[in-house]
């Protein structure tokens, strides 16, 4: 039975869903991901905005530069998750092996369901059409016999079309394009690809995999499979539908500002280390490990981690053991541009306790799910400790939420 996967990529997600809410910013340059004067990266752009070379993950200030008649929005992560786990209904009608790769772009193995939708393109062009109907917004799709062919090839129908690669020409699609459509290939393996006369795909397929083994190790394998189209490695190891565990769970914060205020950074702290015990319960998780990142304004990264006598998902104790480390690394003076929460050695059960502690902390864990169950219905800003009232930490929009349709927690 020959293989067919398809990979569905929304067009412009965020900004498609900000103009189903603001009619207003429909034909204009958009970006969202925050305001124009601040730190931070650009989440999305509008198509008009991508004219003055504005794209994902550049600098808030670098796209304002480029594009300063832009609307800037912070974006709302809540509507994005509605509409993702509206994709996400979508897709299971079509196969039940559906991976969201993130909260715009998902991958389905359609193989073995053409008596049902008809043949590859028929399948492709209905999906299409059910995602279209369902949320209103535009997407572009890949079939192919490969994961990797199919996401190329989502990427070449942009905007808002369906393309299939027929069995056997794989190579030859891919032949013509840069080494950067490949993915997992950087600008530091575009630059060494280049410095031996490899420009696009092709060439890569015209070398001896032993040539580049020599040059990249098992990464040159790899690279030599996938000019020939094949799942070899990086991404596309698993079959569709399975995922790993959570190895740890983090939040960051960029500051507007590089500020030595030690209330400020404290306050901050306390509300990441929010952030990540909230996650901790929602996967019903207990982090054994915590650690802090902490970058300055000279860019200077450091990062302190401590081992807790037993695992937590409790806010506070994750906060104690994070502010702890903090005030042992940063010397007081140095203004900070960055702080995150991490917690790792992650585990299920919270462990050995202290017979006298355990009755208060099992009162707190049922306290922080009610408060849980407020910030899910209401939002995250509907429910705080009073020391991080306020201050304006929220989730970024680019990242993925915990409850990424098809990854959500168990029980969920």
């Amino acid at each position: 039975m020959q293989r067919l996967v398809c990979h569905v990529d929304m067009d412009a997600f965020f900004v498609s869903v900000e103009e189903l809410f603001d009619p207003t910013l429909k034909g204009k340059p958009v970006v969202v991901g925050g305001q124009a004067g601040q730190r931070g990266v650009v989440a999305a752009a509008s198509y008009a905005a991508r004219k003055y070379g504005v794209h994902s993950a550049m600098p808030l200030r670098t796209a304002a530069r480029l594009c300063p008649q832009a609307t800037f929005v912070d974006g709302h992560p809540a509507r994005y998750r509605e509409y993702s786990k509206k994709i996400f209904a979508v897709l299971n009608r079509f196969s039940p092996l559906v991976e969201m790769a993130s909260i715009d772009e998902a991958y389905v193995d359609l193989t073995g369901t053409e008596r049902l939708h008809g043949p590859p393109l028929r399948a492709g062009h209905a999906l299409h059409e059910a995602i279209c109907k369902a949320t209103s917004l535009n997407c572009s799709l890949g079939l192919a016999s490969s994961r990797l062919v199919a996401k190329v090839t989502s990427d070449q129908a942009k905007p808002n079309g369906v393309l299939y690669i027929l069995p056997g020409q794989e190579a030859r699609f891919l032949a013509p394009l840069d080494v950067r459509k490949i993915p997992g290939v950087g600008r530091k393996t575009e630059a060494a690809l280049r410095r031996l006369g490899i420009r696009y795909v092709g060439d890569l397929g015209k070398l001896a995999e032993s040539f580049l083994a020599s040059h990249f190790g098992r990464w040159g394998l790899a690279l030599a499979g996938k000019a020939r189209g094949e799942d070899a490695g990086g991404w596309f190891d698993s079959p569709i539908g399975s995922h790993e565990a959570a190895k740890s769970i983090s939040h960051e914060h960029t500051f507007g500002e590089d500020t030595a205020d030690a209330v400020q950074l404290e306050t901050t702290l306390t509300k990441l280390s929010e952030m990540v015990a909230k996650r901790l319960r929602e996967h019903r998780l207990y982090a054994r490990t915590i650690q802090l990142k902490l970058r300055d304004e000279d860019f200077e990264t450091t990062t302190r981690a401590c081992t807790l006598d037993h695992a937590t998902q409790l806010d506070a104790q994750i906060a104690a053991a994070v502010i702890g480390l903090f005030r042992k690394a940063w010397n007081g003076k140095t203004p900070i541009r960055l702080l995150g929460v991490y917690g790792g050695s992650l585990q299920q059960e919270e462990g050995q306790m202290n017979l006298l502690e355990e009755p208060r902390t099992a009162r707190l864990r049922q306290t922080f799910r009610s408060v849980d169950h407020i910030r899910n219905r209401f939002g995250d800003a509907s429910i705080s400790l009073a020391k991080t009232l306020n201050n304006g930490i929220r989730e970024r929009v680019h990242e993925n939420p915990y409850d990424l349709p098809g990854k959500a927690p168990e029980g969920k």
